[in-house]
């Protein structure tokens, strides 16, 4: 079992990495600011299974893997990059969301799915997602501690968890100002510039390290 001091430096360094701009960040407000709350727990909910993934993959080694075999890196990334930059194209020529009220009740599945997919394939085809895990995690992870499967299990669990909460809250809170956005068809057009050119120069930072 992790001891408490431990865990609240793994949790403070969590904290530290969920705090900056990154592409999960901009497509969570994204999808929240312009489908709703609904469709942004969805997307949240994606990125949760990401992570759980990515621990997952770590513990079994796979993140190893991309780091001995440049090739298989290099693929992902570029696979990855062009996802983002996809999603960035699909954002700049979405219409305003305030008249895009046809078919709503019989597209909200589709939708939810759709939300729920982005936020699990834009993260699981970016590399240092997968390479984080594997270097931060055995640095809180000690034999004589216990069992390492259990350590692994217990530390991503809040990972996974943290993440959920921050994404949760940035949901909520791009969900607040929609209402605002709705009204104000100029401010909706910034919105999506903005969100598109954050998702692209990301996609190049993925494509070129």
């Amino acid at each position: 079992m992790v001891s408490l001091q431990l865990l609240m430096v793994f949790v403070g360094a969590l904290a530290v990495v969920y705090a900056l701009p990154g592409p999960d960040m901009a497509i969570v407000l994204q999808i929240s600011a312009s489908r709703g709350l609904r469709h942004g727990l969805s997307t949240a909910a994606g990125l949760a299974v990401a992570r759980t993934l990515h621990v997952t993959l770590s513990a079994l080694g796979v993140a190893a893997l991309l780091r001995s075999a440049p090739w298989l890196y290099d693929g992902v990334r570029i696979v990855g990059a062009m996802y983002l930059a996809y999603i960035a194209i699909q954002i700049f020529r979405s219409p305003a969301f305030g008249l895009d009220t046809n078919n709503a009740a019989s597209g909200a599945a589709y939708t939810l799915r759709s939300a729920f997919l982005k936020g699990m394939m834009s993260s699981l085809l970016n590399p240092k997602a997968l390479l984080f895990c594997s270097v931060l995690l055995p640095q809180f992870i000690h034999p004589d501690a216990g069992a390492v499967w259990s350590q692994v299990v217990e530390l991503g669990v809040v990972l996974v968890a943290m993440g959920a909460a921050v994404d949760t809250t940035l949901a909520f809170g791009a969900t607040r100002i929609s209402g605002w956005l709705r009204s104000h068809p100029r401010a909706q057009v910034v919105q999506r510039w903005t969100f598109s050119a954050a998702l692209l120069a990301f996609a190049l930072r993925l494509s070129f390290e």
